[in-house]
C-alpha cells in the first residue's frame, strides 16, 4: 500500500512530463491543490482598511468591537465544541469553521483598528483647521520622501514651469500670532516653479530643493491649503513660495545621508550615457525617475512597461538570486549563486538574504512602492526556495496582510492592487500556462517568460484599462521582448550603484555595460509606442474593467484551443501582426482614401506641396497651393474639405 502524500505511477508519470527534460525531473515533487486559508482573512483586512481609512471614529470603534466581540465569542464556541468528540472529528477532518470565521474577523478587527489609528493622524492637530482658513504660517517639516517634479503644463499657449512635490510631516507649527504647536501631521509640499533656482528642467543646475534627502528636517514659510482629496493620506498641502532655498534645521540620519551617496554615485556614474539609459537605469536601480522624459514616460505607459520606471518586486528577486542562485537549489548540496561560491552556509545565507532586503529598501527608500516590492518579492522567493508551490499562496496572502496593516493608505492605492495581481499571476497562473506550452514543444526558457508575461498582463490588464482608458495590444510582446533585457542591466545596475562610491572608474564601465540592454528596453518602449495599432481606447470606469476581464477569459478559453491547431494558430496570429503593424498599402484598401479620422495630408500639386491641416466639419487651413488649380482642387476634394478658413501662402509662384 503507497504510503500518504507519495504520488502514484500515473502522479510521477505526470511530474517527470512536466519537467520538459528527456530524461524526467531529478527531483521530482507532486504537489497538492492551494492551500487558500489566508485568502479570505487577508482579503478581507484589505477591504476593510480600504472602507474605514477615512471614515469618523464612531464607525471605526464599532466595527473594532464587533469584530473583537464575535471573533471572541466564535473562538470560544469552536473551543467549547472542540471538546466533544464529535468537535475533535470535525477539527480532524478540516469541516469546522469556527477558527476560520474568527480569524476572519480578528482579521478585520486589527485592519479597522490600524485603519482607525492612521486616520486619526489627519484629524488632529492644528493642520487641518488652518488648511480649512487658507493660513500663512511658519512650519518645521521633516521629508519623508524624495523630492519630485511635476511634468510641463500648457497654459495660454505657453509652457508652464513645473512643480516640485515631496511628502512631509509637520512637527511644528507657528501661526501668524506668534503661537508655537509641536504636532505629527502628514502633508504635501509643492514648492513653486519661482522658489527654486537652477532647476534640471530650466537652468541646466541641480536645484537645492532636489537634493533633499528623507529624514532631513526644514524650516518653510508656506499657506496650508486643504487637499483635493482624501484618499492620498494626507492632511493638507504646504504651498512655499519665495526663491530662497531650503533653510535646513535638521540633517538627515545617517542611513539616509549613505543611501544618498550612494544614489547620487548611479547618478554621477550614468551621466555620460545616452538620454534613455541614463534616465532608465536609476530608475531600475533605484526607482530615481527624475531624468525620465515625458515622451519616454508615454512610450512605456503605451506599452504596459510602466513597471520597469519603478523598483518592483521582479528587481528585488534578480537580486536575491544573484546571491543564492537557482530558488530550487537553495535547500540542496547542488546550489548555486554567490553565496555557496563564497562558502557561505545555507543559515547564514537566509540572514545574509535578510540584511540585503533592509539594504534594499535604505537605499530605494521606504516608500510604499519599495515595501511592497520588498516584501512580495522576498516572500514570494522565499516561498519557492522551500519546493512548496502550496506555500506560494499563503506567503502572498501574509504579505498583503502585514502591508495593509503597516500601511492601511496602500488598500486604497491602484499601484499595490496591481502588484498584488502581477505577483498572484507569476505564482499561480504563470506556471500551468508554461506548463502547457512545454507540453506543446515550446522550449522551456521562451514558455517561463511567455507565460509570466501574459499570466501578468490578463489580470493588470483592466486595472490599467480603468486608469488609462486605453488597452495596450502590444503589452505582452514588448513586456517579453524586454524582459530578456531586464535581468543584465538590473545587475549590472546594482553592480554600478555598489562600486560608484569606491571606484568610479569601474562604476564607469559598469554602467556602460548596463546601457546597452537599458537602450534595448527603451526602444522596446519607442517600437511598441509608434505602432499604428499598438493600442484601443476603452471605457476607462469600473464596467469597462470588469468588461475587458470578460474578454480576457473568453480569449485565454479561444487561445487554449487554438493552441491545438498550428494553422490556425499562425494564422491568427499573422492576422494579429497586420492589425497592431497596419502596413500602409493594405491600411489604404481597406480604408480607402482618404483614411479616417486624418489630421494631416501634403498634397502632390506639381511644384512642390500644398500642406492641409484639418480643422474639423469639412473645414481645413491651406499652407500653399501651388500653380494648379485643378490639382489643389482635385486633393481638397478627395480630402471632403468644403470650407477653408484660413490660407496661409509663403512664397508666390513664377512660371
Amino acid at each position: 500500500m503507497r504510503p500518504p502524500g507519495v504520488p502514484g505511477t500515473a502522479g510521477r508519470r505526470s511530474v517527470h512530463v512536466a519537467s520538459g527534460r528527456r530524461l524526467g525531473a531529478a527531483h521530482p515533487r507532486a504537489e497538492g491543490p492551494a492551500d487558500l486559508r489566508l485568502v479570505v482573512p487577508a482579503a478581507a483586512a484589505w477591504l476593510t482598511a480600504a472602507v474605514t481609512v477615512g471614515v469618523s471614529p464612531g464607525w471605526v470603534v464599532g466595527a473594532v468591537v464587533v469584530s473583537l466581540v464575535g471573533g471572541g465569542l466564535l473562538l470560544a464556541a469552536g473551543r467549547r465544541g472542540a471538546s466533544s468528540e464529535q468537535g475533535r472529528a470535525a477539527a480532524r477532518s478540516g469541516s469546522w469553521p469556527w477558527v476560520s470565521v474568527a480569524a476572519v474577523l480578528l482579521c478585520v478587527g486589527a485592519a479597522a483598528a490600524s485603519a482607525g489609528l492612521h486616520g486619526a493622524d489627519l484629524r488632529r492637530g492644528p493642520v487641518p483647521e488652518l488648511a480649512t482658513q487658507f493660513a500663512h504660517v511658519t512650519a518645521e517639516v521633516e521629508v519623508t520622501s524624495d523630492p519630485r517634479l511635476t511634468r510641463p503644463r500648457v497654459i495660454g499657449g505657453r509652457v508652464a514651469a513645473t512643480a516640485l512635490l515631496f511628502d512631509a510631516d509637520v512637527t511644528r507649527i507657528t501661526r501668524a500670532d506668534g503661537t508655537v504647536v509641536a504636532t505629527r501631521t502628514p502633508v504635501l509640499v509643492i514648492v513653486d516653479a519661482r522658489s527654486r533656482r537652477g532647476s534640471p528642467r530650466e537652468a541646466g543646475g541641480r536645484s537645492p530643493w532636489l537634493s533633499l534627502l528623507p529624514s532631513t528636517r526644514l524650516r518653510v514659510a508656506a499657506r496650508v491649503v486643504p487637499a483635493l482629496s482624501d484618499g492620498d493620506g494626507i492632511a493638507a498641502v504646504l504651498r512655499v513660495r519665495g526663491s530662497a532655498p531650503p533653510e535646513v534645521v535638521g540633517e538627515p540620519s545617517g542611513p539616509q545621508r549613505f543611501a544618498g551617496r550612494l544614489r547620487e554615485g548611479l547618478r554621477e556614474a550614468t551621466d555620460g550615457l545616452d538620454t534613455d539609459a541614463r534616465a532608465l537605469l536609476p530608475g531600475l536601480v533605484v526607482g530615481d525617475t527624475s531624468r525620465v522624459t515625458p515622451e519616454l514616460d508615454d512610450a512605456f505607459k503605451a506599452t504596459d512597461l510602466t513597471h520597469l520606471l519603478a523598483v518592483s518586486g521582479g528587481n528585488f528577486t534578480i537580486l536575491l538570486a544573484l546571491f543564492i542562485g537557482p530558488p530550487g537549489l537553495a535547500q540542496r548540496v547542488e546550489r548555486r549563486g554567490l553565496a555557496p561560491r563564497l562558502g557561505v552556509p545555507l543559515r547564514a545565507t537566509a540572514l545574509l538574504g535578510g540584511a540585503l532586503t533592509l539594504a534594499f529598501v535604505i537605499v530605494c527608500r521606504p516608500d510604499p512602492s519599495v515595501l511592497r516590492a520588498a516584501a512580495c518579492g522576498s516572500i514570494a522567493l522565499l516561498a519557492i526556495a522551500t519546493g512548496r508551490r502550496r506555500s506560494l499562496i499563503p506567503a502572498l496572502a501574509a504579505a498583503v496582510l502585514l502591508l495593509v496593516l503597516y500601511d492601511p493608505w496602500l488598500a486604497r492605492s491602484y499601484g499595490f492592487l496591481l502588484s498584488v495581481l502581477a505577483t498572484g499571476a507569476l505564482l499561480t497562473l504563470a506556471p500551468r500556462w508554461s506548463e502547457a506550452l512545454r507540453r506543446r514543444r515550446v522550449p522551456p526558457r521562451l514558455a517561463e517568460a511567455l507565460a509570466a508575461a501574459a499570466a501578468a498582463q490578463a489580470l493588470c490588464a483592466p486595472v490599467v484599462a480603468l486608469l488609462s482608458a486605453r488597452v495596450s495590444l502590444v503589452a505582452v510582446p514588448c513586456n517579453l521582448l524586454a524582459e530578456f533585457a531586464v535581468a543584465p542591466a538590473t545587475v549590472l545596475g546594482f553592480g554600478t550603484l555598489a562600486t560608484a562610491s569606491v571606484a568610479m572608474p569601474v562604476a564607469k564601465v559598469l554602467a556602460r555595460c548596463a546601457s546597452w540592454p537599458a537602450r534595448w528596453i527603451a526602444d522596446m518602449a519607442r517600437t511598441g509606442a509608434a505602432l499604428p495599432g499598438g493600442g484601443v481606447d476603452w471605457p476607462g470606469s469600473w464596467t469597462g474593467a470588469l468588461l475587458l476581464a470578460l474578454v480576457t477569459a473568453v480569449v485565454v478559453v479561444v487561445g487554449r484551443r487554438l493552441l491545438r491547431h498550428p494553422l490556425l494558430s499562425g494564422a491568427c496570429a499573422v492576422l494579429f501582426l497586420l492589425v497592431v503593424v497596419q502596413p500602409p498599402p493594405l491600411t489604404r484598401v481597406i480604408t480607402g482614401w482618404p483614411p479616417p479620422g486624418w489630421r494631416f495630408v501634403m498634397c502632390d500639386v506639381g511644384q512642390g506641396d500644398a500642406s492641409v491641416l484639418a480643422a474639423g466639419d469639412g473645414s481645413a487651413v491651406v499652407v500653399d497651393a501651388g500653380p494648379d488649380p485643378v490639382s489643389a482642387d482635385r486633393c481638397l476634394s478627395t480630402l471632403g474639405v468644403t470650407r477653408i478658413p484660413l490660407v496661409v501662402l509663403t512664397h508666390f509662384f513664377s512660371r
